[in-house]
């Protein structure tokens, strides 16, 4: 992991938002990727031991990631994001909620919006996630949002190392 590489992690109960600014030494193509095609987020959407299985995903405006994050025993906690908005390479943006396992998101959900840019071969992403209440938002950290998130961010970095070789 090279330690030069920005990472920071912000919350402002004010208005409901947490701000997570991350670079990775991949270049945008592959880093886009690894945020938009299921069969490379399964593979790191989630702090291990556990594990992220896609059900459902359609990448596009209107579109929705159904999906489960696994633990160990086989239990399932299961997410919904649906698409809003998407411009290639750049941004796209999503509502997400908990969700039953049919898929019933459990509302309220946050907004995510997440930019990405490259520059000199080190993406920076860098992610809003906007609640729409302040109880949502204090049940994410509660449930320790900051800390898996940062784990699973730190293992997107070294699968980007792993498919960079390629």
């Amino acid at each position: 992991m090279k330690n030069n590489l920005l990472f920071d992690f912000t919350v402002d109960k004010a208005s409901k938002t947490v701000f997570v600014d991350r670079e990775f030494a991949a270049d945008l193509s592959l880093v886009w990727d690894a945020f938009t095609k299921q069969e490379i987020l399964d593979q790191w959407w989630a702090p291990k031991p556990w594990g992220s299985r896609t059900k459902e995903m359609n990448f596009e405006p209107g579109g929705r990631r159904f999906y489960a994050m696994v633990s160990p025993e086989g239990d399932e906690h299961w997410s919904v994001q649906e698409f809003t908005s998407v411009s290639p390479k750049t941004n796209f943006k999503y509502l997400n909620a908990f969700a039953d396992k049919d898929g019933h998101p459990d509302l309220p959900g946050s907004n995510w919006d997440l930019n990405f840019s490259e520059q000199d071969g080190v993406t920076k992403v860098s992610i809003i996630i906007k609640n729409e209440s302040l109880e949502r938002m204090e049940k994410m950290i509660e449930m320790g949002f900051q800390g898996g998130f940062t784990m699973t961010l730190n293992y997107l970095e070294e699968l980007l190392e792993t498919l960079s070789k390629k």
